[in-house]
């Protein structure tokens, strides 16, 4: 049967599990966790001295549209002297999933939450991450809570972690709430039916915007991403969506860096081990160099973040337009991150895009068990109990979650290019503007400039290396294994076309959060 006669959503869903399969990963949960889960039949509960009680306050989430696994809320209050106290409130997903359990062990296994173009593969039952570990709205749930000063400026003036029962008072999506905030639409309807509510997320705006402001003072990058997400018509695709980035992201993302922040220096403060995000000065900077230099901008010879960030700013000022095609091509030239493990008293890599040197993942333990693991750390520094985890395990888990992501944003991406295999089958023999991606003994690529899609150029990539705009023609596409390839065409730079922005593909349920 010819693939347009097919169900796109039920062809894509067959890859995905398949994909799965061969990444080493678990599409499905053991009987052992399902009967587990079985016995979970309420959210957790704890009161006590331990449990601050802040459910009065004006909690809410704001993630993407369908998102149903709610990890963090966060509420803002005025304090004299101008600063602000922002609050992160966290899921405490460990109350109800068991350290070594089965459905522990799932978890461990796969280590993330798995967001394809047709399904998504649940890092924990969804009974448990979109319900009784979910922070939804009108339920009473523990939380771990990261409380912060930030004053005018941006810098954090103290900071605090402790237990507490939340409530959430509205659900909001990110792209509502972006363009109330920027006075281009109405305001959104959980925030207009929650008295205070309103000037309480603008709050979180303007601290949010005064940290961000201060994080690329000191060197954090500014790399522009459009991401792009498949629409379906019932279950054929039809579109690619693009999304950028916005105010309201911005909120979450400015104040999840700093959560995770404070909870690195939290447990290091407590002599807990704890397992960092890093991302190592670039393996590739003599190229970020090479590229800096044909935009009349002289980058030192070591790696220097600050550096690349007054460059990336000159650039953004210069050529908005053009600006996207050079994120990308910094973008892959920084190199993946990763995880490891740090004991107390050793002194972590930190993370070169972020420009900051105590950095972990803590704030979606619902989606990654990297989150889970710090979560379990984190309570036994507050409470003062034995730590979970002993020293070896944490240096193996932290390898394991590192490998296991990077199987995860595989299976992810090889669903991503069948789906746009599927869009592009009809226009074979066409030919497009595109960026070089990546360029190696592995293979040259190159996403086309006014579709998000990307491909192997497998004739004329000689002599061409990342950040280069090239035209290729597209020669082939193979749904089943997601290949999409394209020819080289010779066509003078002035002649490209500029990109219409960065493409990043999009994992549902990942926008917003810092890598």
């Amino acid at each position: 049967m010819d693939m347009n006669e097919q169900q796109h959503r039920a062809i894509l869903q067959s890859i995905a599990r398949r994909a799965m399969l061969e990444r080493g990963l678990l599409p499905d949960f053991s009987a052992q966790a399902i009967a587990e889960l079985g016995n979970i039949r309420a959210a957790a509960t704890m009161t006590g001295r331990l449990v601050r009680d802040l459910r009065e306050l004006l909690w809410a989430s704001i993630d993407n549209d369908d998102s149903r696994d709610l990890d963090q809320l966060t509420v803002a209050e005025a304090m004299p002297g101008d600063t602000v106290r922002i609050l992160v409130a966290v899921a405490d997903v460990d109350a109800l999933v068991e350290n070594g359990s089965a459905l522990d062990q799932h978890a461990r296994h796969n280590t993330t939450s798995v967001y394809t173009a047709a399904i998504t593969f649940p890092m924990l039952p969804e009974k448990l991450s979109t319900d009784l570990t979910s922070l939804n709205v009108n339920e009473d749930r523990l939380s771990i809570v990261v409380d912060m000063v930030i004053g005018t400026d941006g810098s954090l003036r103290d900071s605090d972690i402790y237990r507490a029962r939340v409530r959430n008072r509205a659900k909001l999506a990110y792209n509502s709430v972006a363009t109330w905030l920027e006075g281009n639409g109405t305001m959104p309807a959980g925030i207009a039916a929650t008295n205070g509510l309103a000037e309480n997320v603008r709050t979180q705006d303007r601290a949010a915007q005064s940290m961000k402001n201060l994080r690329h003072v000191h060197g954090a990058l500014s790399l522009e991403t459009i991401e792009a997400r498949p629409v379906f018509d019932g279950d054929q695709i039809r579109d690619l969506q693009m999304e950028e980035t916005n105010r309201a992201k911005d909120i979450i993302e400015d104040f999840m860096i700093a959560a995770n922040g404070v909870t690195a220096r939290y447990l290091s403060s407590r002599q807990v081990p704890s397992i960092r995000r890093v991302v190592r000065t670039p393996k590739r900077w003599d190229r970020i160099v090479e590229i800096a230099a044909e935009h009349k901008f002289a980058l030192p010879g070591n790696p220097d973040s600050k550096a690349l960030e007054e460059f990336l700013t000159k650039e953004r000022a210069a050529d908005p337009l053009r600006f996207p095609d050079l994120s990308l091509a910094v973008i892959k030239l920084l190199g993946a991150g990763e995880y490891i493990a740090e004991l107390p008293g050793d002194t972590a890599p930190g993370h070169f895009g972020l420009a900051v040197s105590d950095y972990t993942h803590s704030t979606a333990p619902n989606r990654r068990f990297t989150d889970l693991i710090t979560q379990r750390l984190l309570k036994a520094a507050i409470d003062g109990s034995p730590i979970p985890y002993g020293i070896a395990e944490l240096e193996v888990l932290a390898t394991h979650c590192t490998e296991e992501e990077d199987a995860a944003d595989k299976v992810e991406r090889q669903v991503g290019k069948s789906a746009a295999a599927l869009l592009l089958e009809s226009k074979i023999g066409e030919r497009f503007d595109a960026l070089v991606t990546g360029a190696s003994s592995k293979g040259t690529w190159a996403r086309l400039l006014n579709i998000p899609v990307e491909g192997r150029v497998v004739h004329g990539f000689e002599g061409i290396d990342v950040g280069d705009r090239i035209r290729v023609q597209l020669i082939s596409t193979d749904v089943e294994r997601g290949y999409i390839d394209f020819k080289r065409e010779d066509r003078p730079e002035k002649d490209l076309a500029p990109a219409q922005g960065l493409v990043q593909p999009l994992a549902p349920g990942r926008s917003g959060k810092p890598g």
